[in-house]
């Protein structure tokens, strides 16, 4: 299934006024159970930065980190990138109209080395299945970081992330140039590239991604088909969302053994 029709045309409807934005970046938090694990790992790992930091948000998508990022940590500087023009165009429009001054948006392809020793942290949420040359982001995203500085990668993992479980199974999400990482894959390639790795911890446990299939998969799938299932999607929310919550509040406390989703935290010594 193509995933990016579809968030383009949710992000159209959320670009149309700032009160709009904001409540789009809040669904976003509410529904996306990577966005919770995501967030508490930004307050674990940036809990300590009391002083001016510069920040690396590597593949913003729709600015939604870079929006917790800047609200959370006024001292923060963040340059947000993504290959996606009209993506970066409709940040560039917004976070001035919101009074956030704290955040650059640029269009970069990330496998092209463009920054040296200049970031303290690095994110990158949902990006690294996306491209085949890894190695070469990893390389520059080390080179790009300040010594002492940290990185968090959240990315499917290779235990059902895209929702692939089989050999011969196909990827939920088309545009993924991989189904996910195992552990010792990712780690082997930070690794190389000159990073320590902090650890590496699952997100969407079994109850995790049930509650994923309930909220995200079959409502894209029921899209994908027809816009017209637009329509049905406030009926459908209405009988499931509830249920999905306690699910994935479950999953968020829960120390999971596996997982679809892998989080990974290194840093530059």
């Amino acid at each position: 299934m193509q995933y990016d029709p579809i968030k383009n045309v949710i992000g159209d409807v959320a670009k149309k006024a700032t009160v709009l934005r904001k409540f789009f970046y809040w669904l976003l938090g509410v529904m996306f159970l990577r966005t919770w694990y995501v967030k508490r790992a930004l307050k674990e790992l940036l809990a300590n930065k009391n002083g001016a930091f510069d920040l690396f948000d590597a593949g913003s998508g729709f600015g939604q980190y870079s929006y917790f990022i800047a609200k959370n940590f006024p001292s923060v500087m963040i340059h947000a990138i993504d290959v996606k023009e009209d993506y970066i165009a409709d940040c560039q429009q917004f976070f001035p109209a919101a009074g956030i001054t704290n955040v650059n948006f640029n269009v970069e392809d990330l496998t092209v080395p463009a920054h040296t020793n200049r970031f303290d942290f690095i994110l990158s949420v949902d990006v690294m299945e996306h491209i085949a040359n890894d190695v070469q982001v990893f390389k520059n995203f080390f080179g790009a970081m300040k010594s002492g500085g940290r990185l968090l990668i959240h990315t499917p993992s290779n235990l059902g992330g895209s929702d692939v479980h089989n050999e011969g199974d196909t990827s939920f999400v088309e545009e993924h140039a991989r189904d996910g990482y195992s552990v010792e894959d990712i780690t082997t390639k930070l690794t190389n590239a000159g990073f320590n790795v902090l650890y590496t911890r699952y997100s969407y446990g079994p109850v995790g991604t049930f509650a994923w299939r309930l909220v995200v998969k079959y409502p894209l799938l029921m899209v994908n088909g027809s816009k017209a299932f637009f329509i049905v999607l406030p009926f459908y929310y209405l009988a499931t969302l509830w249920f999905s919550m306690i699910l994935m509040w479950i999953d968020f406390h829960s120390n999971n053994k596996t997982g679809t989703g892998l989080m990974v935290a290194a840093e530059k010594k």
